[in-house]
């Protein structure tokens, strides 16, 4: 009895101690790396998985490391295309003329090696777009306005259904504005200054390959009045004649109609569709130019577009340039030849140029060619008689002074030959002893 409450109290000892000796002696279960779930993925998949992160976090740089580490490691992989695509749109995301240089050739090397892919259809979007991006202002260089022009023609051409078709559409109006404004201020400053020449030269094409252009009325006109002051009122008719037709909403339709009615021209009817056009761009919503518009425009670095057209048609041939070329032909003349280089008769010059070595008989002459030595016509199909006239013969029958020359001509080339010999024997003798005595001098110095 005395030792039961102590037998209590071990116990109670015992009971509370176990809590804490099991978790000394608990060992943690260790886990297997290889079965976790984040680590079942493919390495392939983990390093494009890794770099798209870096890239969407701005380590570009650190991206297209790991991107590229894909592509040389697992030439097979089928993240492959989507590492290529991802480098590119890395160099257009970061900008930067460089960058965006390297962006534009990333894109290429993809539509070249995944021409069949849907994402070719995306790169050369972006192409295009990063060109558009480069743009300059109208007045200014027109390099990237044109590349972007040509990479929207090749989107619209090779993808038309795409879902970025729209788009790449009013992108390409845009790039023609552009192009359009900076045709016209040219053509506009020489209006301006009274050059009639050179005002129609930039604005006569500038109305034939941009119809959708904001100011083409005002173009139209301006040709014009070029033409009327040039005292062409036949060419200044039709130019009226195309702004009352095809821009009947202008302000400078009412203009043009009464200079038709002052030449007796009759007024041409509006076309219906170009009707509707002019109808839906009035109502169609765009931005207003005010002061503050147009002083924030100059703090921008590219082009002013609010007033592009945003429906219609573009222009989708690309801008040719094989024009005619001046050359000059034999006899002080000129002649035009087309840009293709092609060899017409144009392009070839009657002067004949040949090489006559020394020694070698003089180089016979064309049929037909004068001799500015003597003045006398080369007959070779016959004899030119005392009068003038000119005695045909049988080419192929000898003549009797060519059968009685013949022996003379014959000695003649005999005595040539006997004296030439001794002068070529008498050469060689030279060369013969002049490397002789080179000889001696490298063996015997002095």
């Amino acid at each position: 009895m005395r030792q039961l409450p102590l037998l209590v109290m071990c116990a109670l000892v015992l009971v509370s101690a176990s809590p804490s000796n099991a978790q000394v002696f608990h060992k943690k279960k260790k886990v297997n790396k290889s079965t976790d779930a984040t680590n079942t993925a493919e390495p392939d998949k983990q390093l494009y998985d890794k770099a798209i992160n870096d890239v969407k976090h701005g380590r570009h740089e650190v991206g297209r490391l790991g991107l590229q580490t894909l592509i040389n490691t697992y030439p097979d992989s089928e993240y492959l295309a989507k590492a290529k695509l991802a480098i590119a749109d890395s160099y257009y995301k970061e900008g930067g003329t460089a960058n965006t240089t390297q962006a534009i050739a990333g894109y290429k090397d993809f539509i070249v090696f995944f021409p069949f892919l849907p994402e070719a259809a995306y790169a050369q979007m972006q192409v295009a777009m990063a060109n558009y991006n480069e743009m300059a202002k109208a007045d200014r260089d027109s390099t990237h306005a044109k590349l972007a022009e040509e990479e929207f023609q090749t989107f619209l051409q090779k993808y038309p259904k795409d879902p970025l078709a729209p788009q790449a559409e009013q992108r390409l109006r845009e790039v023609q504005e552009v192009l359009a404004e900076g045709q016209f201020r040219i053509a506009y400053y020489y209006y301006v200054k009274g050059d009639r020449r050179a005002s129609a030269g930039r604005l006569a094409p500038l109305v034939a390959r941009y119809p959708l252009y904001s100011k083409s009325d005002e173009a139209l006109w301006m040709l014009g009045d070029v033409f009327d002051k040039s005292e062409r009122k036949d060419v200044a008719g039709g130019y009226y004649t195309l702004l009352v037709k095809n821009y009947p909403l202008s302000k400078k339709a009412p203009l043009a109609k009464d200079k038709l009615k002052s030449f007796g021209v009759p007024i041409p009817q509006p076309d219906s569709k170009a009707l509707a056009w002019m109808t839906a761009e009035q109502n169609a919503p765009r931005p207003k130019e005010t002061p503050v518009h147009r002083a924030m425009g100059m703090l921008h670095s590219g082009p002013d577009v609010h007033t592009t057209a945003q429906s219609g048609r573009p222009q989708m041939e690309p801008e040719a340039d094989n024009g005619p070329t001046d050359t000059l032909s034999g006899g002080n003349r000129t002649t035009l030849v087309g840009g293709s280089g092609g060899g017409g008769a144009g392009s070839s010059s009657p002067a004949v140029v040949e090489t006559v070595r020394p020694g070698d008989p003089a180089p016979a002459k064309a049929a037909g060619a004068e001799d500015t030595t003597s003045g006398a016509g080369d007959n070779s199909n016959g004899t030119t008689n005392a009068d003038g006239n000119a005695a045909t013969t049988d080419p192929a029958a000898p003549t009797e002074a060519a059968k009685t020359d013949a022996p003379a001509t014959e000695a003649a080339a005999t005595d040539a030959t006997k004296t030439a010999a001794p002068a070529a024997d008498a050469n060689n003798n030279q060369k013969e002893s002049s490397s002789k005595k080179k000889g001696l001098k490298k063996l015997i110095p002095w």
